[in-house]
């Protein structure tokens, strides 16, 4: 007997739907068929769509920059992530700067996040890195994660990666198949602390074009792998098929985030501007709707979440308020609202076939762990709830099409009708 059926379901599996039930046993799905099997517990899922549950490659809950810390810790975080259907996500390690602070960068954040309800794996992250960089892989490895963030800005606070270490990085990277995520803008030609109105030009759509040109170069060069983090501008995408294409979702690829799809830079001149402000900011309503054009050359959809109180971001400047927002919790329905069925590999077998989460996570074939949502794609209404624990979330009160019903993790159901009816805990994930 299986632990749990889900029947009469509309089940996407691996690009398309088929009409069969799911079966589930020790947190695992066991079995796919048209025919009823003896179950502890039946879901019925008619009219519904059965997914495998989502994926957030690029959170970051309880974050320290020193004088702010993200108000979502892993707990809370994880707990507006499931009501958004997300059953994995990637956090980061704080950035090191030798090897010597990598395995207590690790075990930082991997005690941070025991309590997460949803399972989670962390990205290495550089600083200005000195030290050899085929050892820096090795280690990585050893602790379980198989992928690097750099940021080619943000000097003034010890963390650019210059284009010769980059360039090395690549390099060596090739040799084991290991992706290199990018917050790409070029540093020089960027302002900061700057007043609120300031910040888009601050830092202008073309530091972020002309970076992204430059990696996409060296990438033709040597055909290494590149994922370019919360890409902001449908430009840079445009750049890089018509100049790189051969490359494009071959060795470099693009992820977005639901915000530069839904909000633009005009917001920074209102009286809350300061409630919006993440980097890379906002972009023009031009560029804005040139990544919505360019929507099938993104490979992933990240939230980038990192949010604060109000009265923490409630600055006259950039250079005195933490950056970043949250909304993990709405960025599926956000971009199926905008793209429909398109956007659902976005969320799950592209990012777990790239960071190496496949097939345990992304898909429901047999095998998989079982991490489900039951989507409702008939629902039509607006974003009325929030469990994140900032004091504002900028997506109350935007419409949207579709609802997630009912979250499955690990086979256990923790998300029914808008509410949380079981805690499961969360597991680190190797890669």
């Amino acid at each position: 007997m299986f632990d749990l059926g889900i029947i009469n379901g509309k089940l996407y599996l691996d690009g398309q739907y088929i009409n069969a039930n799911l079966f589930i046993k020790s947190g695992k799905i066991v079995d796919i068929s048209t025919t009823f099997q003896k179950s502890k517990e039946e879901i019925n899922a008619a009219g519904k769509v059965v997914l495998p549950g989502f994926i957030d490659p690029h959170v970051h809950f309880e974050l320290n920059l020193g004088k702010y810390t993200s108000v979502d810790d892993f707990e809370s975080g994880s707990i507006s992530a499931l009501f958004g259907g997300v059953t994995t996500i990637i956090d980061f390690l704080d950035p090191i700067s030798n090897i010597e602070e990598l395995e207590n960068a690790f075990k930082t954040r991997l005690f941070a996040a025991k309590k997460s309800l949803v399972d989670y794996s962390f990205h290495a992250t550089l600083g200005n890195f000195e030290g050899n960089i085929n050892t820096l892989i090795n280690k990585i490895k050893e602790i379980g994660t198989t992928s690097i963030k750099i940021f080619t800005a943000y000097s003034s606070s010890n963390r650019r990666t210059n284009d010769r270490r980059m360039f090395e990085l690549f390099k060596i990277s090739k040799n084991y198949n290991i992706p290199i995520l990018i917050h790409a803008e070029n540093e020089d030609m960027i302002i900061e602390n700057v007043p609120i109105n300031f910040h888009s030009k601050a830092r202008p759509e073309i530091s972020e074009i002309s970076e992204i040109i430059k990696i996409a170069e060296f990438l033709n060069q040597i055909k290494a792998t590149a994922y370019i983090v919360h890409t902001t501008c449908g430009s840079s995408i445009e750049e890089v098929k018509n100049r790189f294409n051969d490359i494009l979702n071959k060795n470099i690829f693009f992820e977005s985030c639901p915000h530069y799809f839904y909000f633009d830079d005009g917001v920074y001149e209102s009286k809350k501007g300061y409630l919006y402000t993440m980097t890379p900011p906002l972009r023009n309503k031009k560029e804005k709707e040139k990544l919505k054009n360019n929507i099938d050359n993104i490979f992933s959809i990240g939230t980038d979440h990192c949010s604060f109180n109000s009265k923490e971001k409630r600055k006259r400047k950039t250079g005195n308020l933490p950056m970043g927002i949250g909304g993990i919790e709405h960025s599926f329905v956000l971009m199926y609202s905008l793209f429909g069925e398109k956007i659902i590999d976005k969320f799950t077998i592209n990012p777990a076939k790239f960071f190496g989460l496949y097939p345990k996570k992304g898909t429901l074939l047999p095998g998989a762990d079982a991490d489900i949502v039951i989507f409702n794609p008939k629902y039509n209404g607006k974003i009325s709830m929030s469990h994140t624990k900032a004091d504002y979330d900028l997506y109350l009160g935007t419409q949207i099409r579709g609802k997630v019903e009912k979250v499955i993790k690990n086979g256990v159901v923790t998300i029914d009708q808008d509410k949380l009816v079981n805690k499961v805990k969360g597991n680190f994930i190797r890669r």
